[in-house]
């Protein structure tokens, strides 16, 4: 994982939430969303549809079929109390392999960073 242009305590904290997100979407940890998404939370997926954290937190909520999700290329912009994280990824969706890209938006609330928007590709 690279962080460029934001080499800070807050690009490091971003990168490990990164890191985090995707393991938590992988084992489908409702738990990990529940702490780190912001209430007004919007996900626009792969198949064009936009959830909301609760319809999102039920999605993901059921068990994935994704394994060996990895983010290739990472990168970390910092705006002021805004960060968007780009990125690539591999993964498989049911044992086939598959690639993508997703944007995080996050935003430091109350002194710490939580995600307030997703979009997410797939190849």
């Amino acid at each position: 994982m690279t962080v460029s242009p934001a080499p800070s305590s807050d690009g490091e904290v971003l990168l490990r939430l990164n890191a985090e997100y995707l393991r938590a979407s992988e084992r489908s940890d409702r738990g990990w969303f529940e702490e780190h998404l912001a209430p007004d939370f919007l996900c626009s997926r792969p198949d064009a549809t936009l959830l909301d954290r609760a319809a999102f937190l039920v999605q993901v909520s059921t068990p994935s079929s994704l394994s060996e999700l990895e983010a290739h290329d990472v990168l970390v912009r910092l705006v002021d109390d805004v960060a968007l994280v780009h990125a690539r990824t591999t993964f498989r969706d049911g044992g086939r392999p598959g690639r993508g890209r997703y944007t995080d938006v996050w935003a430091r609330r109350g002194g710490r960073w939580v995600a307030i928007a997703a979009h997410v590709t797939r190849c």
